[in-house]
This record gives C-alpha cells, structure tokens and sequence, in this order.
C-alpha cells in the first residue's frame, strides 16, 4: 500500500537532516519570562522519559518538582548543534515561539543553557502525532480533514500575521491535546520574514517548487505544504513521493497529480488552487490572504470564530489516563544525554542570548 510504503519512508527519514535531508521530530511551544521561570533550572525538574528524537537532540517528558506539572523539554547538544550548522535556525525557534501566542501553537514556557546543552520547556501535549492516527486509519475522512485543516489554516493566518513563515507543516509536526484539537509544534525551519529567504529547508514530500529551484521564497510556501497536507490527510499518503528526494522533487516541478476516485471534489478544487506552482496564483498568497482559503466551499458552514475558540467537536479524542500518560508516542531508547561534552567559550558566546 501506498500510505504503509510512505509511512516507511517517514520513518527511515526521521534521523533528521537538518534543512532537506530529513527533520527533527520533536515537540514545542511558549514562553514564560517572570522572575520565578527566569530562576528555574534543571534541578528543579525531573526528567521521566524521550518522546521524540531527532539528529541532533530529543523531546522528554518532564515534571516540574515544585508543581508537579508536566512538561516536553527539547534538549539539543550544543555540539551537534554547531557541526550541522542549526545555530540560526535553532535560535530562530526559540526567539519565534517566545513571540507567538496562538490557541493552535504550542507554548514555549522556559529556555536554558549551560555549557554542553540548550534546553527549551514546552507545555506537554499527551494526544501525539496527528500522524499516528492517520497512519493507524490509513486515510480520514473528509469531515475529519475538514476539521483539523480549519484549525491549521487560523494559525498559518496568524504566524503570517506576524511576518513569520512556518516551512515544516506536516503531520507528524501537528500534535494533539487531550480534548482532539491541535497545537503546531517545531518551529526549527521557522522564520521571520521581511521580504524572500533562499534556505532549502523542510521535508522532501512538502517542499514548494520555488523551494527546489531556489528562487527565493515567502510566506506562499505554507500554503502549498497545506494543499499537500490535505491531500494526505484524505487519501493516506501525499501527492508526491518516491523512494529518494530528488524523485519527489521531479515530480513536484512536474505537478502531475493522481487523484484518487474517493476524493471528495470541493476538497480537490481546494487542493488543485493551494497546489499551483506560480505562487501569484496560488490559494492564500494573492491579495485577500487566507481569507481566499476560508471562503473556499470546502469550508461552507465553518464559523471561524468558533474555530478559533475552540468551540468545534473535534473528531478524535485521545486515549488518556493522566497529564503525563505517553502511551499516545512511540518508544525510543533512551540515551545519557548528560554526557555531552562540554563545548568551548567561544562556541557557548554563539547562544549568549539563550
């Protein structure tokens, strides 16, 4: 099957590569700056188990001793950092998500450094991937993509808003709460923008034609991804893969599309406009912004600002016995991360400002 095949490909993939060859699939968001966050440290936490890994870091869970309260702090080696060259996209993380506020993004709540790690605290989100779920069902439903892609569309709305172009929007970077509504996580390929950015950066299977061909990119990039992400939610695996990047690739500047019988066709009039590759033309990126992309048919009866207030029944509910159950992410072996070695002063000065 196609979905099983992609999943695999997902899966070899999530070593990560810093910007094109893979991604780091762990946890985010917002930021606390009172004096009682600023003093915290990393005694003050117990560190309970990883729920996510990437090349150059993990997610774990943690519990506030004080509090008792759950956490997902990223830990990422300074080090590795460094030697992949992530220092700007890692600061970029942090300064970004100590900006934002949003009910569909994850909350940063702390950042720390000491002389081998930089530690970010994220408010822990017990319901996982949307990607496990999709993986599990194969494919949603129509009126199950129609949900989480309303969710998906005010955030882009909002980071947008805020000069900040996302680049990494995928399944496995959109995570559940308890209640089934959905919080955007890692913000590494995140940016601010004033005008184009050249990085090649993201996954393979979402990357945008102007991403390929390097002609400079902008805020448009989100909402071809989006198109994908649809695309994949209803059907079970994206509208473009191969077994190696540069197959995916050809075939995105090719922009052939087999669509699948079962499709729903106002969703697949949404995804032919998010998917077009002059991005002049595409869907959310011309004169009305997102708002093209909420008047659109295959939204008729959302009530946006009941989207936005998360008043909407959402279609899934996790399976959750307490606020630090992990049952809903994959084991991973746990590792000393402790052990990293020290780094030199002058690399440490890179991230004086974490």
């Amino acid at each position: 099957m196609a979905s099983s095949k992609v999943a695999r490909l997902r899966q070899q993939q999530a070593a990560g590569t810093a910007c094109i060859t893979g991604k780091e699939p762990l946890i985010s968001a917002q930021a606390g700056d009172s004096d009682s966050e600023k003093d915290r440290g990393l005694k003050d936490f117990d560190i309970i188990k990883t729920i996510g890994t990437g090349t150059f870091g993990r997610v774990c869970l943690c519990r506030e001793k004080s509090t008792g309260k759950y956490g997902a702090m990223k830990i990422l080696a300074i080090g590795d950092v460094i030697r992949l060259k992530q220092v700007e996209h890692v600061k970029n993380e942090k300064n970004i998500l100590q900006e934002v506020r949003h009910p569909f993004i994850i909350s940063l709540r702390w950042h720390y450094r000491d002389d081998t790690c930089l530690y970010m605290l994220f408010d822990y989100v017990c319901g996982g991937e949307l990607f496990s779920y999709l993986r599990n069902a194969g494919r949603f439903s129509n009126s199950t993509a129609n949900f989480y892609t309303a969710e998906i569309v005010l955030a882009l709305e909002y980071l947008h808003s805020q000069s900040v172009v996302y680049r990494d929007l995928k399944p496995e970077n959109l995570l559940l709460d308890r209640d089934g509504h959905l919080k955007i996580t890692d913000f590494g390929f995140a940016k601010k923008l004033t005008d184009r950015t050249w990085t090649l950066c993201g996954t393979p299977e979402y990357l945008a034609p102007e991403i390929i061909q390097s002609k400079g990119h902008n805020k448009a990039v989100d909402w071809w991804a989006l198109g994908v992400l649809i695309y994949e939610m209803l059907a079970g695996y994206p509208p473009f893969f191969d077994d190696n990047p540069f197959g995916i690739y050809e075939k995105i500047l090719a922009g052939k599309i087999e669509w699948p019988r079962h499709l729903d066709p106002v969703a697949k009039d949404l995804i032919k406009k998010l998917l077009v590759q002059d991005r002049t033309k595409r869907l959310g990126n011309m004169k009305n912004g997102a708002d093209d992309v909420k008047r659109h048919r295959w939204f008729k009866g959302i009530e946006w600002q009941d989207v936005f207030y998360r008043k909407l029944k959402p279609p899934i509910v996790p399976r959750i016995s307490y606020d630090g159950d992990t049952r809903n992410f994959d084991e991973y072996p746990e590792a000393d991360w402790k052990a990293a070695p020290s780094v030199a002063e002058a690399d440490q000065k890179l991230f004086d400002d974490f």
